[in-house]
């Protein structure tokens, strides 16, 4: 099994492909999309419903996306990132509670764990 080291490296790297590797979208709509922010009506529903409650997108706002001038391609790689962007969140925000959990020492295992 990989240590954090390489787990951390390995979420580095899907993070640095989707914002900045090759696609249709530009690198800023992905960013935007990426950090939930600043993408213009009707993409940022959809990016909004993709972060917060995906089940509640539906394929009229793919089709409100489409009829805004984006491809299914640039709408797939903004939706992708949206996903990402969240995960990401959800990853460091539990990176930071372990740590939080851990910083002094492990006491708060002690307190579990009677030897």
């Amino acid at each position: 099994m990989p240590d954090g080291d390489d787990k951390r490296a390995a979420q580095q790297a899907l993070v640095d492909r989707v914002l900045n590797g090759a696609g249709t979208a530009s690198a800023e709509l992905r960013a935007q999309a990426f950090h939930n922010d600043g993408t213009s009506p009707p993409m940022d529903a959809l990016v909004h419903n993709v972060v917060r409650s995906p089940v509640r997108l539906t394929d009229a706002d793919i089709a409100a996306a489409k009829a805004s001038g984006l491809s299914e391609d640039q709408i797939f790689e903004l939706v992708v990132c949206a996903a990402v962007g969240q995960s990401n969140r959800l990853y460091e925000a539990g990176l930071a509670a372990l740590a939080e959990a851990t910083a002094d020492g492990g006491a708060g295992n002690a307190a579990r764990d009677p030897q």
